[in-house]
């Protein structure tokens, strides 16, 4: 197993009440709110006369799928908006058939995500387990590439953070939020890396004229990570391992062995990456209020539920199962007594919205 499938562990599988399957609802209305974006840019974007599409066949990836429901919507709006493309384009209804590629790490429940197949669905479907920082696909095999909230997980920990004689050290704090300028740009600096690897990768996999769109989290140019919600979050998850250390339930190497491998690029960093890359046009790249659908204040406890299911295998994995039920209970209490602070936090445009052509 390589190291991009163990420093970030999959979502909670199975479809119990803590799954990721019962609670990625915030996720998925956070992606809808550029559904409207994405069907313009097919419509505009998208030709099918210069496509080759081999044997009246459309492939299309979803890369860090999960285990569903959300991944199935999004791949069904998809649909409709590529097929509606190609009425226009050609004045028929006579389609092509689909084929839809459903890909995350090998550690990720496929069980319940085909089990949950839609059964009225109009594509063959297959799964594709692997890491997408690395080659899936053979060479020109894709027209269409789709990865939402998925990206902003590192393939490994930057490893600067966990050495004690660096300076990008990041010893008390679980990510680079409030953390020195040398762990930020530990971090700024791995997914670079990261990004420039899913980059050549799809290069490769990707049709000339094939598209690719990317929603992930973001943060506007020049801000601190700190003034998001999320960066209030991860401060408030550090605050609380640090109290656990204080009553001696957890150690401080434990606190200042994890951090979590999750980091939130700016659009101009992901411009530099993406024209360094070469091997796309960018067609629009733009960040969004991921909030937008909210009406009135943060359910805080039901926010956590779903922070949880993303998150909680990793710290499962690292300081086990009991401390992390007591690390999200004093979680939730700490963003329950700071909701004010939280509500100024999370009307920040943090929904970053990438749509490539493939040159």
């Amino acid at each position: 197993m390589s190291k991009s499938e163990t420093d970030a562990p999959p979502t909670v599988g199975g479809d119990g009440t803590c799954s990721y399957y019962k609670n990625s609802y915030y996720q998925r209305r956070s992606a809808n709110v550029v559904k409207e974006r994405i069907d313009e840019e097919i419509a505009k974007k998208l030709d099918f006369k210069s496509l080759p599409i081999a044997s009246n066949t459309f492939r299309l990836a979803d890369l860090g799928c999960s285990v569903g429901p959300n991944t199935f919507l999004h791949v069904q709006n998809l649909l409709e908006a590529i097929k509606h493309k190609y009425e226009m384009q050609f004045h028929t209804s006579q389609i092509p058939e689909f084929q839809v590629f459903f890909n995350d790490q090998p550690m990720n429940d496929f069980n319940t995500l085909f089990n949950n197949l839609p059964q009225e669905r109009q594509y063959f479907a297959a799964g594709v387990p692997g890491s997408f920082y690395d080659r899936l696909f053979p060479e020109s095999f894709l027209h269409f590439v789709y990865c939402s909230i998925s990206l902003h997980w590192l393939s490994k920990l930057p490893d600067l953070v966990l050495d004690k004689n660096s300076p990008a050290w990041n010893g008390g704090r679980i990510h680079y939020t409030n953390a020195p300028n040398e762990v930020v740009k530990a971090y700024a600096s791995q997914f670079a890396m990261d990004m420039e690897n899913f980059l050549k990768a799809r290069s490769k996999e990707l049709v000339p004229g094939g598209m690719m769109v990317i929603i992930s989290q973001g943060i506007p140019n020049g801000m601190l990570y700190s003034e998001l919600q999320n960066g209030f979050m991860f401060e408030c998850m550090s605050l609380s391992l640090m109290d656990m250390v204080k009553e001696r339930i957890v150690s401080e190497a434990q606190v200042d062995s994890f951090n979590l491998p999750f980091y939130a690029a700016s659009p101009e960093e992901m411009k530099e990456i993406v024209e360094r890359n070469g091997c796309f046009n960018i067609e629009k790249m733009e960040l969004n209020d991921p909030a937008a659908w909210l009406k009135g204040r943060i359910n805080v406890p039901e926010w956590v539920v779903h922070v949880r299911a993303a998150m909680e295998e990793s710290f499962s994995k690292h300081f086990g199962g009991e401390v992390t039920d007591e690390l999200f209970d004093r979680l939730t209490k700490k963003l329950t007594e700071f909701s004010d602070k939280l509500e100024l936090k999370y009307r920040e445009k943090t929904l970053l919205l990438v749509v490539l052509r493939r040159k």
